[in-house]
Formats: C-alpha cells, sequence, structure tokens
C-alpha cells in the first residue's frame, strides 16, 4: 500500500476534511471492499471517492452493531438513522420547551 495515499486529506470546498476509501478501511479495520459496499447500498454518501469524518464514523459504528448485537448491515443502520432522529427530536422539543418557560 501507498503510504502517502492513504494519508492524503482533501478538504472540499464547504471545509469538510476528506478521506480515500483505503484510508476508511484502514481506520475502521475493514476492507475497501466493504466500504464501496457500504455506499452501494446507500449507507454512506461519499463526496465522489472521498469520505468525511462522520461517514467514517458512521462505518464504525456499524461494525461495533453488528459486531456487539450480531446485526446485518442494514439493521445497523437503521439504528443509527432512528439514534440520530431522536437525538434531533429530543433537541427540538428542549428548544421549543425553553421558548415556552
Amino acid at each position: 500500500m501507498n503510504e502517502v495515499s492513504l494519508s492524503r486529506v482533501v478538504v472540499s470546498q464547504e471545509g469538510d476534511r476528506l478521506y480515500s476509501f483505503e484510508y476508511a478501511a484502514r481506520v475502521t479495520e475493514t476492507s475497501v471492499t466493504l466500504v464501496e459496499r457500504f455506499v452501494e447500498m446507500g449507507l454512506i454518501e461519499p463526496r465522489g471517492s472521498m469520505l468525511r469524518s462522520r461517514d467514517i464514523g458512521r462505518i464504525s459504528q456499524i461494525q461495533r452493531l453488528r459486531r456487539d448485537l450480531g446485526l446485518n448491515l442494514v439493521g445497523a443502520a437503521i439504528v443509527l438513522d432512528m439514534a440520530q432522529e431522536i437525538a434531533q427530536l429530543k433537541a427540538q422539543l428542549e428548544a421549543h420547551q425553553s421558548q415556552h418557560l
């Protein structure tokens, strides 16, 4: 493997740090093939051929749910999506409650 390409970081126009699929596979202890499968299934959304930090975090979370709870890829993604939605709803509720105190 070429260490230069693995450690290369690109910054998007929005200021997001972007990483290669190879880097994502290395830091999440998976394979590039699995990272590509996550993309094909819509579990992560790359910017071209690069991933944001949050995508790499999502790969790690999905892998942890698969390992710890025995969930399949889609099940793990659903759990993460529901957790994110719950967090957003809690934030909205707290904002609404603080406006009406």
